[in-house]
């Protein structure tokens, strides 16, 4: 059996996949066995190769990365996911280990050590990068834990501008289910209107912005 690590790579640019790629290849003991360029393709490629490690862009079309990492980890709860993200506020960090990723690390800092990140988390550890979230938590906001884990990934795709046509197709679904999750999410929240869930899920961090 292989003592290497197995890698797959999701981001939605080609060039950063490839500079990656060499970036992890470059290392004895890493393998990179995909590719994906959004969510979608990243959750088939995942259950289709079974990788040890997803470096996952935060920001991709279609399903992003927080969406695209709660997918895999209920098929493959034993996958290592360290998200490379442009966003640097605490509420993107929290979310996103929250979602079940094992490390977030900005894919422009100056001293990035992917390699390094890796094998970090494959091992079973914590990787944070630096500066990026304090010691102690932020403010709770029990309103949040009224939601489930689906009706937080609906409320994304519902800030991001999706049709309950469009989510219900990203995430497998119905229509109507799709509808249900929304009335529910406005109840749970008490909020009624589409422009303030889009607000909400941009001052909680479920949501980045252009």
């Amino acid at each position: 059996m292989s003592s290497e690590i197995s890698v797959l790579l999701a981001d939605d640019h080609s060039l950063v996949r490839k500079g990656f790629r060499r970036m992890l290849e470059d290392e004895a003991g890493i393998r990179v066995v995909g590719e994906a360029q959004d969510g979608s393709e990243a959750i088939r490629l995942a259950q289709e190769l079974k990788p040890q490690v997803i470096v996952m862009d935060m920001a991709m079309p279609g399903l992003n990365g927080m969406q695209a990492s709660i997918e895999i980890l209920k098929v493959l709860p034993k996958t290592a996911i360290l998200i490379l993200s442009m966003y640097s506020e605490e509420n993107y960090v929290r979310n996103a280990l929250k979602a079940g990723a094992r490390g977030y690390i900005l894919k422009n800092a100056a001293d990035i050590d992917l390699a390094s990140a890796v094998k970090k988390v494959a091992a079973g550890q914590q990787v944070i990068g630096p500066g990026l979230i304090s010691s102690t938590p932020g403010d709770y906001d029990e309103s949040e834990e009224k939601l489930t884990a689906r009706e937080k990934q609906v409320l994304q795709l519902i800030a991001e501008g999706k049709s309950n046509k469009e989510i219900a197709a990203l995430l497998e679904l119905s229509v109507n289910t799709v509808s249900v999750h929304r009335a529910n999410i406005m109840e749970a929240l008490g909020i009624h209107r589409t422009a303030e869930l889009v607000l909400y899920a941009v001052r909680k961090g479920l949501v980045q912005l252009p």
